[in-house]
């Protein structure tokens, strides 16, 4: 399946671009909303692939781990050239095998080494070939490197144009390189800020999400269960309280809150079948918002500017 071959995305006022997306559910109970300005429905939770590839002995069980995640849902799959020096995007090839590849969001990364303008396409092309598949749904840079900003958006519009990849975005960039990277794409808008946030990391919310969503630029945030609360906490406490009101799990809770944002979505790595489930059992439900004002409380946001957190 080609890029011209997909389904039309959501046009741009039923998108949420500036206002609280239009939250769906596929036949699983997933929930989707529209991906920022982009308009395409994605799965509000995802999967991450970081150390996926590095173990020939473990292939058989990540791809079925993979596999499950995409049966209930979670059809939102992030890698990059660097996961396993290209084992995660491997395991990706063969967790989607015979799957309807419209069904996929698919999502890789170019190293800031690899980010000149020649080097991006190769590297583009070699994530394809590892991911035996003809275009990538989203590519971005891994983080700001080196390289001219202008030669890698140079490149990643020239890859749009040649239909190897639909979206261009970013990772680990904070307000000034955004306004970079925007300021160089000349035909595309940049789709995508992929960065850490969860509970005991939530700088983002002060200035990056606000700047995100009036530039409808989803933000993707990684390693959702960094830093969460240890067995016996306060925190945990309190999040299991609240779980059990909407028959949820703690963890389930705490995905619930960090999408509640309406260009917020999040690619937990799942490593066994039950975090998997648990993972997409985080659909179907909306934190009340007395409950959203007591987590909020009780893992607080920074009352001022920090540098943008990486993991």
């Amino acid at each position: 399946m080609t890029i011209d071959s997909l389904p039309r995305p959501l046009p741009a006022a039923a998108a949420g671009v500036v206002t609280a997306a239009v939250v769906l559910q596929n036949r699983r109970g997933m929930d989707r909303k529209a991906f920022g300005r982009t308009g395409v429905v994605v799965s509000v939770i995802g999967q991450g692939t970081w150390h996926m590839g590095e173990s020939p002995r473990e292939r058989a069980r990540e791809v079925a781990t993979l596999a499950l995640g995409l049966d209930l849902g979670l059809t939102h799959i992030d890698t990059a050239e660097m996961y396993g020096n290209g084992g995660a995007e491997e395991i990706v090839a063969d967790t989607i095998r015979g799957r309807r590849r419209a069904d996929l969001f698919l999502v890789s990364k170019v190293l800031p080494q690899n980010a000149s303008y020649r080097r991006t396409i190769r590297a583009a092309e070699q994530s394809l070939r590892r991911l035996r598949t003809d275009y990538l749904d989203l590519y971005l840079l891994h983080w700001l490197g080196k390289q001219p900003i202008a030669e890698t958006m140079g490149a990643m519009e020239s890859l749009v144009a040649a239909g190897k990849i639909r979206f261009v975005g970013v990772s680990n960039f904070d307000v000034n390189d955004l306004g970079a990277a925007t300021a160089a794409l000349k035909r595309e808008r940049l789709a995508c800020n992929q960065v850490l946030y969860n509970l005991a990391a939530r700088g983002i919310e002060r200035d990056l999400i606000p700047w995100c969503r009036r530039q409808g630029i989803a933000v993707v945030g990684y390693t959702p269960f960094g830093g969460f609360p240890r067995p016996g906490s306060e925190g945990l406490k309190l999040l299991t309280e609240i779980g059990t009101r909407y028959g949820k799990t703690p963890r389930q809770v705490a995905l619930r809150f960090l999408t509640r944002a309406g260009i917020a979505f999040t690619i937990p790595k799942a490593s066994n079948p039950e975090h998997v489930r648990e993972n997409a059992g985080a659909g179907g439900f909306a934190l009340a918002q007395e409950d959203v004002d007591v987590i909020d409380a009780a893992f607080p946001a920074p009352h001022g500017p920090v540098p943008l957190a990486m993991g």
